[in-house]
């Protein structure tokens, strides 16, 4: 993965007509940083990411996506090196198949076939859309419909991946699979945009917070360190109860908490 850094926003202004949506407003993100964009509905983090991935482009200051400057490009000259998931997944599928969803975009990056055949199925597998392959997108439910549209924006393996609400609508298990899947990419240095609403899914998986608040990034810091620390974003359950046995760190997992539960002086031996 060429060593560029994934993201960068300097002094970026963009409205929709005379009042800005985003005032002076620059974030940088490194190889391997999972990110949660946090803010009240309109806050702008939806035109952020639109930004990013140069679906608009602001009226002041610069957006470089993995060493190329936006200005002037279109989403199609990104596609090699950031994968985008839509609020709304309906904005992006079209195709006939998943599989042929999924395989649209490194087809058209001019891959050879056996190597497109190959990243759909793995990628496929990984989010458990193997028997939705021959089926029609719109034929499945809305959050499988989710799940093939991340599928798509991870297949070419980019080295930005940016989520508008990777969870919403999504079961335990398909959240355990989506999480699962981030943090092996961030694990092979792929970096992680997620707008989301889910803090519980957010405090597994990502680790910094970037708060945005009257056209402004307001907070940037550790995402331990806002949750249960601000109004508008109290700690999930997992991670306040980490916290008041006095285990700290990030939001565990409940297979990773339990053996600590059933040996807690606090909490006595856990019954089956």
């Amino acid at each position: 993965m060429d060593a560029v850094t994934p993201l960068v926003l300097e002094a970026v202004r963009f409205g929709y007509g005379a009042e800005p949506v985003l005032d002076g407003v620059s974030l940088r993100i490194g190889a391997g940083e999972g990110v949660a964009l946090l803010g009240a509905n309109g806050a702008g983090k939806t035109t952020l990411t639109r930004l990013a991935m140069a679906l608009r482009h602001p009226d002041a200051g610069r957006v470089v996506t993995a060493g190329r400057d936006t200005a002037g490009r279109r989403p199609e000259d990104l596609a090699d090196v950031a994968g985008y998931l839509f609020q709304h997944p309906e904005a992006q599928l079209f195709a006939r198949t998943v599989r042929a969803e999924v395989g649209f975009g490194p087809e058209r990056l001019g891959w050879r076939p056996e190597r497109v055949g190959a990243a759909v199925d793995h990628v496929l597998g990984e989010l458990a859309l193997e028997p939705y392959a021959g089926r029609h997108p719109y034929d499945l439910s809305g959050p499988t419909r989710r799940l093939v549209a991340f599928a798509a924006a991870l297949v070419a393996n980019p080295q930005l991946l940016i989520l508008d609400e990777p969870t919403a609508g999504l079961d335990r298990a398909a959240r355990a699979r989506v999480a699962d899947v981030i943090r092996r990419r961030r694990a092979a240095g792929v970096a992680v945009l997620a707008v989301t609403h889910d803090l519980g899914f957010a405090a597994g998986v990502l680790d910094r917070a970037v708060v945005l608040e009257g056209t402004q990034v307001s907070r940037d810091l550790p995402l331990v360190a806002l949750l249960g620390n601000h109004p508008r974003f109290p700690a999930p359950p997992l991670l306040d109860l980490a916290r008041r046995l006095g285990l700290g760190g990030a939001a565990p997992t409940i297979q990773a908490l339990a053996p600590l539960l059933t040996s807690h002086p606090e909490t006595g031996t856990l019954e089956a």
